[in-house]
């Protein structure tokens, strides 16, 4: 199971793209508010039990300061996916970025890019995956997925004559 918290529910719009991929790869997940400034005591708690819960990984938000991800990762003995948030109090990011990012040796904290909680759920996907073999097949189904993706805008974009500078400038 993954366990997805946030420091608030302002955080749920960006966070919620973790959800979405882990329900779309089938794993079980939870998600819930651990604020590491106004609940410490939940956090605690939450960081030290989540592994005796069955909680495999953890994906931790932050806007701002982004205490939570360091602090969990500090107790757990979970890996800890920490997603920078740009909230309303972030200096665009940066701070939630290096909050997160720049952790002291023996509390690791993977990173993933500003607001890319989607990521932080492939990124658990793909550490669970490590131990099982069906998800390493959804998986790369959902790769493969994204390259056709890929593939049929480019053959969009190539059959049609479509002038790629018209479009950027609106005239086609």
């Amino acid at each position: 199971m993954v366990s997805i918290i946030m420091g608030s529910d302002s955080d749920l719009p960006v966070m919620r793209q973790a959800a979405d991929l882990l329900r779309e790869l089938g794993l079980a997940f939870e998600v819930t508010i651990v604020s590491a400034h106004r609940t410490p005591e939940r956090m605690f708690e939450f960081a030290r039990t989540a592994h005796q819960r069955g909680v495999q990984v953890v994906i931790a938000g932050a806007g701002g300061a982004a205490h939570l991800p360091g602090m969990v990762a500090s107790l757990s003995p979970l890996p800890v996916i920490g997603v920078p948030i740009k909230s309303s109090n972030s200096i665009d990011g940066w701070d939630s970025i290096l909050s997160i990012l720049q952790m002291p040796n023996g509390v690791p904290v993977a990173t993933v890019a500003l607001n890319a909680a989607k990521n932080a759920g492939i990124l658990a996907a793909q550490i669970l995956g490590t131990h099982d073999p069906a998800l390493q097949m959804r998986l790369l189904a959902y790769k493969q997925k994204l390259q056709q993706e890929v593939l049929q805008k480019a053959q969009q974009l190539e059959g049609q004559g479509y002038d790629v500078y018209a479009a950027l400038e609106g005239k086609q």
